[in-house]
């Protein structure tokens, strides 16, 4: 049995996650048999569940980089988009910074997740404002303007809590934000235009 960990072990230490349907094929084994061996190795502490037939080593997880926990937020709820201060963090538009938290636009619905001590969130958003994020390094991410209208949208509504003084407003593009905020609400826009002098 230690054999056969190792192997598993070894076979899966480079994915960052993995699906029954990988076990099936890497291991050559039928796909019931590869639900049963999740679960087996789940319960034992050595795989651990992200969603439905969705799974990463349990060892790798304190190895995640920030891009590592991007593409899974992108995964656990899909389709979605890593924006918000989060994406503003990234684009080191704020001095706030946000430890073991991921904040997403999404499609589907408004949900957080806590996965070993680390926060996944999720904000629905509306089809018409789903728009404006870029596939960069297989991460999808909001632009730095779209992230702050995404959340400055949010605390129009009293949806959001924010700190606006941790936001350097100097380092976003004026016009590309009049372009994005003009579909928005008028409560919106006159936050925007507060904001941003536009």
């Amino acid at each position: 049995m230690l054999s056969r960990d190792n192997t598993i072990l070894t076979q899966l230490s480079r994915k960052l996650y993995f699906t029954v349907s990988d076990l099936a094929n890497i291991f050559r084994i039928k796909l019931n048999s590869a639900k049963v061996m999740a679960s087996r190795y789940a319960k034992n502490g050595i795989f651990f569940r992200l969603k439905k037939d969705f799974y990463v080593l349990n060892q790798n997880w304190q190895n995640y980089t920030t891009d590592d926990f991007f593409k899974l937020a992108n995964l656990i709820q899909v389709p979605s988009y890593i924006s918000f201060m989060t994406a503003l963090n990234f684009y080191e538009i704020t001095t706030q910074v946000q430890r073991n938290f991921f904040e997403s636009a999404a499609q589907k619905r408004t949900i957080k997740y806590d996965i070993k001590g680390t926060q996944f969130v999720y904000y629905k958003m509306k089809k018409e404002y789903y728009f404006d994020f870029n596939k960069q390094n297989d991460i999808f991410i909001a632009t730095k303007e779209k992230a702050l209208v995404d959340l400055i949208y949010l605390y129009s509504f009293g949806k959001y809590k924010l700190d606006l003084a941790s936001i350097d407003f100097t380092k976003l593009d004026q016009t590309k934000i009049r372009k994005i905020i003009k579909q928005y609400p008028s409560k919106t826009k006159a936050i925007m235009k507060k904001l941003c002098k536009i």
